[in-house]
């Protein structure tokens, strides 16, 4: 009689190459993610109904201390429009210029770059979370 116990293996899946894909598309979901958003600057927005959505060529914000940022670049008030005009430059059809203001800033600061953005020949949108009120 054969008393021994067989020795039974336990089947496995090996996963290392599991492991590889997954950490390859980990890393392309964050790159994309880190991607997916150019407002670098954080502002807290004012609050709208409606969906309004424009091509944006170039983005200002306006942050809570009246700083003002044409991309990710600060800029003082008295230059803005130089430099828009740089960026406008290239534009072949008419350009949107998108205002990203914070809820908190002085609407006077906004009018004074909505004005400089009219000026160029651009047309000027006010950005706004659509989350209700």
């Amino acid at each position: 009689m054969n008393i021994r116990s067989r020795l039974r293996t336990h089947p496995e899946m090996h996963t290392g190459a599991l492991n590889d894909i997954l950490f390859i598309l980990l890393l392309f979901f964050l790159i994309v993610s880190t991607l997916a958003n150019p407002n670098v600057i954080k502002v807290s927005n004012p609050k709208a109904k409606s969906d309004t959505k424009a091509k944006q060529t170039v983005v200002v914000t306006v942050d809570k201390e009246q700083r003002l940022f044409l991309g990710q670049k600060q800029v003082p008030i008295q230059s803005l429009e130089a430099e828009l005009q740089a960026y406008l430059s290239k534009e072949t059809d008419k350009p949107s210029v998108v205002i990203n203001g914070d809820s908190t800033s002085h609407l006077g600061t906004a009018i004074k770059v909505m004005q400089i953005i009219k000026k160029l020949g651009a047309t000027p949108v006010m950005a706004v979370d659509n989350a209700g009120q």
